[in-house]
């Protein structure tokens, strides 16, 4: 028989704190426990020991020390190490925070502090009914961001009162996660695709949701624009290693958010951060299309990326439109709006599809591969040149362009021939100048090659431009959306075309815009006010007629367009370079840069690489590519796991298709994100 002395020399004391969910102060308990005892048995005492009837199914064991939460309810305290100098807190998992979406408005809800943030940007994703979450992360506002903030409100008479859509559900209790949302396999809420507005038959499917119908139009409708003065008080980088402290603060998809230090109810910053924006669906991303145009146009306003004026002022004219129009739908009843019933519609196009009413194309894609054929002009550059261009007879067939001499040399040998696959695909275009080019890319051992082709006007550029979009994808002419590829491109020009037909710009239009506020601050010092409206609204008048849901979508396209588009920047050191560079991670690439001139150096693509990991004591990557081509790098503007979860970001992104269910394989994010620490 064991003495009761056996039993008190085995066990020892152990203090948890409790974060009670109403009250300000912690409490301490002391319990008496084991080596041998089970966490979930540690929690069932300290319950037992408070004698407090609340719900606690929430609450988990949270250890100060070693910044871990104590999940694995089932381990013993001696397997996950803990002895009595342990500091554990008793809190719950769910906690408050505030989000900053890309249209600037800030959402407040309860968030998971103990799933990793790749699992809690799904679940906020959810909530705000916004598909596709694995393209957003959270970003912690950067130290310049933060200065202009308390800067405006130290220099502002009047408090700041920040505007909070408060998306806590009265319905759940304080310690329980929010409502799993709107979006589900079987009841996706569906949205008028001309303006946005949430459909008749799935309105009252908000009705448990703490994102109801008004808020739901709030976060689908865009903001107007801001004033010159809030601008000129925002962050605007003006050279790229400002723009690369910018990307520091990303959080790590595979840590939760207590094990980041980040604080119940702090501001986090909700971003897309993978420029791979797959599946845009106007009835079902309302909400995730006005939040891709809001950041789009945040990043044009505050010259995040980089612009021609005739650019900026297209992008300027789509927000002047898209303002009009969200006011309008904004005032509109939208119970005026007659819909066919969800689950007739969801009928009837099944109904479609089982006769085979989408398969009218479908033998003509496989036995018929179009090309294309006609004289374009060429230049490849060389040092020391000049930039002369020479006439040749081009084919486009496949995914390759051949170029001979002349038309009847065609069935010959040709002098080069291009594959496009996997090429880089700039446009080279000023329509007011009548020049149409197109900048091929094409990926070699140590970088790329440029070549320039020339045509002689849109309807020749359309066709040929997108050729070499889908031949980059590996897709050829024969894919079905090669012809909207071409009239999207079309469309796109007319927009730039501000000679298309006559305007007179009325006197009631010019006095209701505010032209710097649909332009940046530097572009705006450049003109006059009057001048300024007068060519918004000569732009204008090419997408007057646009609904809202279709000007958002092309103003996003026009950003897409933008060579600097989806580049994200760090300032790093190469192994073996006595300077700092720049690198761009794009979705399809590496790009070297110099930090002070912005020029490319050297360009790695993703097709080539072999394999790429970190070297965790000298915090340093390395990559691997085809051809004995290897490099290393360490990060000076951010930690090294955070280009590291960038590039194997891209690759899982990749890896998605439209035959897919919308499941993720979360295991293969993290495998491919995570690294070896």
């Amino acid at each position: 028989m064991l003495s009761s002395g056996d039993f008190t020399s085995a066990s020892w004391e152990l203090v948890v704190r409790v974060d009670h969910a109403n009250e300000e102060q912690q409490t301490d308990i002391t319990l008496r426990v084991s080596g041998d005892l089970h966490i979930g048995g540690v929690m069932l005492k300290l319950v037992e020991q408070m004698n407090i009837a609340q719900d606690w199914s929430d609450f988990a064991l949270w250890w100060e020390q070693k910044r871990c939460w104590l999940l694995k309810t089932h381990w013993t305290l001696d397997k996950c190490g803990v002895q009595a100098d342990a500091k554990l807190l008793f809190t719950p998992q769910h906690k408050m925070l505030r989000l900053r979406l890309p249209n600037t408005r800030t959402v407040r809800l309860r968030v998971s502090f103990s799933a990793v943030v790749f699992k809690a940007v799904a679940d906020i994703c959810k909530v705000l009914n916004i598909r596709r979450p694995e393209e957003l992360s959270l970003l912690k506002p950067s130290g310049d961001y933060c200065k202009k903030k308390k800067k405006k409100e130290k220099n502002s008479k009047e408090p700041v009162i920040e505007d909070i859509l408060n998306l806590e559900s009265s319905s759940t209790s304080s310690g329980s996660p929010v409502s799993p949302g709107l979006y589900s396999k079987t009841m996706t809420p569906t949205y008028d695709p001309i303006n946005g507005t949430p459909a008749l038959s799935t309105m009252t499917w908000f009705g448990d949701s703490p994102l109801t119908e008004q808020n739901c139009s709030v976060l689908a409708f865009s903001q107007p624009p801001p004033s010159p003065e809030v601008l000129a008080e925002m962050f605007q980088p003006r050279s790229l290693v400002d723009k690369a402290k910018m990307n520091a603060g990303w959080l790590d998809s595979s840590r939760s958010l207590m094990e980041q230090s980040i604080q119940e109810d702090e501001q986090l910053l909700l971003r897309f951060k993978y420029y791979t924006f797959f599946d845009l669906n106007p009835k079902y991303d309302a909400v995730r299309i006005n939040q891709l145009y809001e950041q789009a146009r945040w990043a044009v306003l505050l010259e995040e990326i980089d612009c021609t004026e005739e650019e900026m002022l297209i992008f300027a004219a789509l927000q002047y439109h898209i303002s009009k129009l969200s006011l309008c739908a904004e005032i509109q009843d939208f119970a005026t709006k007659s819909e066919v019933d969800e689950v007739e519609a969801a009928l009837s196009s099944l109904e479609v599809t089982l006769e085979g009413g989408k398969a009218d194309n479908t033998l003509e894609d496989i036995t018929d591969i179009p090309k294309l054929a006609d004289y374009l002009k060429l230049f490849k550059p060389k040092k020391l040149m000049l930039k002369a261009f020479k006439q040749y007879w081009f084919v486009f067939k496949d995914t390759s362009i051949a170029y001979f001499k002349n038309q009847e040399l065609e069935q010959g040998e040709p002098i080069e021939k291009l594959n496009i696959r996997g090429c880089e695909i700039v446009p080279d275009v000023n329509v007011a100048g009548r020049k149409f080019g197109i900048k091929l890319l094409i990926p070699v051992a140590d970088g790329m090659n440029e070549v320039y082709l020339r045509c002689d006007h849109e309807d020749q550029y359309a066709r040929w431009m997108a050729a070499c979009i889908l031949a980059s994808k590996g897709k050829t002419m024969a894919d079905s959306s090669y012809q909207p590829e071409v009239v999207s491109i079309l469309s796109f020009l007319k927009m730039k075309n501000r000679n298309s037909s006559p305007l007179v710009a009325s006197s009631l239009e010019s006095m209701d815009m505010n032209p710097e506020c649909l332009v940046s601050p530097r572009c705006a010092k450049k003109h006059k006010s009057k001048q300024l409206a007068a060519r918004i609204l000569e732009a204008h008048h090419n997408v007057a007629q646009m609904p809202l849901v279709e000007a958002k979508l092309q103003f996003i396209q026009a950003w897409q367009s933008l060579p600097e588009f989806g580049l994200t920047y760090y300032l790093v050191r190469f192994k073996g370079s006595k300077k700092d560079d720049i690198l761009g991670v794009s979705y399809n690439r590496l790009i070297r840069m110099d930090a002070v001139t912005g020029i490319p150096v050297t360009t790695w693509r993703f097709a080539n690489m072999k394999q790429w990991n970190v070297n965790w004591e000298i915090r340093q990557v390395a990559i691997e590519f085809d051809q004995n081509v290897s490099i290393a790098f360490t990060c000076l503007s951010a930690g090294c796991k955070i280009v590291h979860e960038y590039i194997g970001g891209y690759i899982f992104l990749s890896t998605r298709s439209k035959d897919q269910n919308e499941t993720l394989d979360e295991d293969l994010f993290h495998k491919l994100t995570g690294g070896q620490d």
